[in-house]
């Protein structure tokens, strides 16, 4: 099975553009991309790769991003997470939940454990923010906001996940100028509670090139990826 399937999931006047990687043994990963320039089609890779396993995903453009269009003045960190969930329950997912988050998109994998049982977590490269910058609409105030020195310390990500009962990957790039080690630390630190918890580092790889840099090694790319079906089984 490796058809791909396009779908619309309306939001807040807007249209969520959304697809279904369709996997032959499941169908329970909601895959929620990063933000800059990211889409739904930048992580085809790992997508594809999960796919070739027999897991299938659904992944979305959030507001401002691909195909769903609009700015992203008109969404936040925390709309991010309303758009996740109302396209996870458009979804043709079936449980128990499993939640794949790049950069930002790991911030919202980790709230959506607040609203929905979530059997595994995958955090790529994971920022995380304060609660003072959740509800602000994205542009020169929440960049403000999130540029102050350290302004991730005070995030309630720590506390959510000391009470995450699922099994959990944190996968961090060895010279992420964007994300630095300590978030993942504590993120892993912080999951006591975890059926299962690892922290992987890729050597040599950076926040926007990491899966891209494993696939030019096939055996380190499958390791990784390998973790990843791993975690989710």
């Amino acid at each position: 099975m490796t058809s791909i399937t396009d779908f619309d999931v309306p939001f807040e006047g807007h249209t969520l553009k959304a697809d279904h990687y369709l996997g032959r043994d499941s169908n329970r990963i909601l895959y929620l991309h990063g933000a800059g320039g990211s889409t739904r089609h930048a992580h085809h890779l790992v997508r594809a790769a999960l796919r070739q396993r027999g897991l299938g995903s659904v992944c979305f453009d959030a507001i401002g991003h691909g195909e769903t269009g609009g700015t992203l003045a008109q969404s936040s960190v925390a709309s991010r997470t309303r758009q996740a969930q109302a396209v996870l329950a458009a979804s043709p997912l079936s449980g128990p939940l499993v939640v794949v988050g790049a950069s930002m998109g790991a911030y919202n994998a980790i709230r959506l454990t607040e609203q929905h049982k979530v059997d595994a977590l995958v955090l790529i490269v994971p920022g995380v923010y304060t609660p003072s910058a959740y509800g602000v609409p994205f542009g020169p105030e929440f960049s403000a906001v999130i540029r102050r020195e350290r302004s991730w310390v005070d995030s309630d990500a720590w506390d959510i996940l000391s009470r995450f009962e699922g099994r959990l990957l944190v996968i961090h790039a060895e010279h992420d100028a964007v994300i630095p080690l300590e978030i993942s630390d504590r993120l892993f630190g912080a999951a006591t509670r975890a059926a299962s918890r690892q922290l992987h580092i890729v050597q040599g790889a950076e926040h926007n090139r990491l899966w891209s840099l494993l696939q030019e090694t096939p055996a380190d790319f499958d390791v990784a990826i390998d973790m990843v079906v791993n975690t989710i089984k």
